[in-house]
């Protein structure tokens, strides 16, 4: 009953501490944590298999700080009391396969630690309400035995997907009405840049295109996402997103450039203005070499260059030298 709440909790990177009999399903658990909001990635630190020797041991135990965003997979008892003020803990038993606590922990207090009943103690009130016959229909599969638990997991994996795809389309929708409009690219003008994510402008569009309409789940969808906005997950996925964005930008401007008749251009300018041109066209291919820009497209790259050669060509000598060292040799 508690499957949507643990995907809430890993959405929002609440700090989630996961204690397991063994390391085996320890890790096999933290991972079916961070898997439970793909296609989303998640976007902070997790530790599938932590220990005492682990240098992070006393920030992640101390109490004179919250908890850090991370998904922690411990064993030793010794944590039962060292984690005992983390907000959300999910205790296995000794005979869970590592799926078993989605459907038998109990939301209590994280004071009662000492407890070593198998569930999940947290004091975390969800903002969106379970789909309770979406998980029985997760529970009834028409065989048994390991096909029966391979169906399960499949089916679960697909519903919390359905979800996590729900919630992000309206925020795909929302960028992508971010970017400049194709005819605003011209090539004798710097670039336009994508418009900056405005979060009160995109709640405003939910009314009409939030995940409500697709995933039948009530709650309060807006709540989420307020808080889903400070959380590393957002920003690692607009980070992401912006970059796309940007590089996309990029590329539509190189083939405006590309197909522009730049020699005719150049006819009434000066040659302040051509040669700003011709070093904005050497930043364009020296962002080839950044890390986080994508390589063009071998025919933009090479046509960019051919554009460069040709101005460099109806310049005058003194200039042709001096720009020598910046033009692409054929």
């Amino acid at each position: 009953p508690h499957l949507y709440l643990l995907w809430e909790l890993v959405l929002l990177n609440e700090p989630l501490a996961v204690m397991a009999p063994n390391p085996t399903v320890c890790s096999k658990f933290v991972q079916v944590l961070v898997n439970m909001i793909l296609p989303l990635r998640y976007g902070s630190d997790y530790r599938p298999f932590f220990t005492i020797h682990d240098t992070e041991f006393k920030d992640y135990t101390t109490r004179t700080q919250a908890p850090p965003n991370v998904i922690l997979g411990v064993t030793n008892p010794f944590f039962t009391k060292a984690l005992q003020h983390w907000p959300h803990v999910v205790r296995i038993g000794e005979t869970s396969d590592g799926s078993k606590p989605l459907k038998k922990s109990a939301t209590t207090s994280p004071s009662h630690m000492s407890d070593v009943k198998p569930g999940l103690y947290t004091r975390y009130k969800a903002f969106i309400a379970p789909d309770r016959s979406a998980l029985r229909a997760a529970g009834r599969t028409p065989t048994a035995g390991r096909r029966a638990s391979d169906a399960r997991d499949g089916h679960v994996r697909r519903l919390l997907s359905e979800v996590t795809q729900s919630f992000m389309i309206p925020l795909e929708r929302y960028l992508a009405t971010l970017l400049p409009l194709q005819r605003t690219i011209t090539p004798w003008r710097q670039p336009p840049s994508l418009k900056p994510f405005n979060q009160a402008d995109f709640l405003k569009t939910l009314e009409i295109s939030g995940p409500h309409l697709t995933t039948g789940l009530k709650g309060n969808w807006t709540g989420l996402y307020r808080r889903f906005f400070s959380t590393p997950n957002f920003q690692y996925w607009l980070r992401m997103r912006q970059l796309e964005a940007t590089n996309k930008i990029r590329v539509l401007y190189m083939e405006a450039i590309c197909k522009a008749d730049v020699v005719f251009w150049m006819r009434d300018k000066t040659e302040v203005e051509v040669v700003d041109f011709i070093l904005r066209l050497h930043d364009l291919l020296r962002g080839q070499e950044s890390e986080v820009m994508n390589p063009l497209p071998a025919r933009l790259e090479q046509a960019l260059a051919g554009q460069m050669r040709s101005i460099t060509a109806a310049l005058s000598p003194d200039l042709q030298a001096l720009l020598s060292t910046l033009t692409p040799t054929a």
